[in-house]
């Protein structure tokens, strides 16, 4: 199979014609569209075209609301509420994200739960933009169960990732992070089980609790906690921020994400937004001095701080046709 480079503009603009196609409202589409796009530019293939086709097929099947308008409130002060009825992540984050941005500027500190949502495949992609407002952004949230606590063997978790970004000076992103609490994404043990290659020892367990190099037994069985117990604690944490705060699915009560079929995903995304400059003055020249510390080793660098966007990245051809087919262009 053959690679192929696509324009940016050219997968965004696929990407919304295909989700508008299978029932999105227009401006649902566009916001799907961009994450898709930034998932993509970034190397992050497991957020980007990944998701489409079970996206569109979601659409249909009604697993996924695509013309739903989220409801924004304001239940305290300092808490911004979003509920996306059923529908995409991404709107509702929209929706909700610059009355948040208001309350942290007033009040130094903001909440923001959006609650029953798509899953928002890359955190990473909500915590950017609060950066970019020059707040520092802090985001949690849960997925499908397929973690078992430390000793066991039933899952319980899902990979319930966390991702920071902290705002430069200047404008724009200083750093950032995203990550799942477990020792790797589930994406990558199911990309490994569609290519017929197997994993690492260390990222899972069969259904037995036993360590495993087969994608599929993984899949059945659990995925192994990043740090062990550590870890489990760390997604316990997002479990209740993401789900029991706000009211949203607990990972247990989620089906697989990518099932065509099933009831919505229901899951719980958690920001927390900070003024930078509430507690102190000089936050930037200490940020500065902590990146010249990291970057003492000549390899060594801040997490996310160079990152590169790939104006045209590579697209397997049979992977492209799919999506064209999709947008109705094949």
């Amino acid at each position: 199979m053959g690679q192929i480079e696509i324009s940016l503009d050219v997968i965004e603009g696929t990407t919304h014609k295909a989700l508008t196609r299978h029932g999105a409202a227009d401006w649902v589409a566009k916001e799907v569209a961009k994450a898709v796009k930034k998932a993509e530019a970034t190397g992050n293939k497991i957020c980007g075209l990944y998701y489409l086709e079970s996206y569109c097929k979601q659409l249909v099947t009604g697993r996924v609301k695509g013309d739903v308008e989220p409801e924004v409130s304001q239940p305290k002060p300092a808490s911004v509420k979003v509920d996306a009825k059923f529908g995409f992540a991404q709107p509702a984050f929209a929706r909700g994200l610059s009355k948040a941005i208001e309350v942290a500027e007033n009040m130094g500190t903001a909440s923001l739960g959006v609650g029953h949502a798509h899953t928002c495949t890359s955190l990473g992609y909500f915590t950017e933009q609060i950066a970019e407002r020059g707040l520092i952004g802090i985001g949690f949230t849960n997925a499908s169960a397929i973690v078992a606590p430390p000793g066991g063997k039933t899952p319980i978790l899902g990979t319930n990732p966390l991702a920071m970004a902290i705002p430069a000076k200047e404008g724009g992103v200083h750093f950032q992070f995203d990550q799942s609490t477990t020792t790797v994404a589930l994406g990558k043990i199911t990309m490994a089980a569609s290519a017929g290659e197997s994993i690492p020892l260390g990222w899972a367990k069969d259904e037995n609790g036993d360590p495993t190099t087969d994608p599929h037994a993984a899949l059945k069985g659990s995925l192994e906690s990043s740090g062990g117990y550590k870890g489990f604690g760390l997604g316990l944490m997002v479990e209740v921020l993401a789900s029991t705060l706000l009211g949203s699915k607990s990972s247990t009560d989620v089906g697989k994400l990518k099932a065509p079929e099933g009831q919505p995903h229901g899951l719980g995304q958690f920001y927390l937004l900070i003024d930078p400059t509430t507690y102190t003055d000089d936050f930037y020249e200490k940020l500065n001095a902590l990146q010249a510390m990291v970057e003492r080793d000549e390899a060594a660098r801040l997490p996310g701080s160079k990152r590169i966007v790939n104006p045209c990245p590579l697209i397997d051809e049979d992977f492209w046709n799919l999506t064209l087919e999709l947008a109705g262009e094949g």
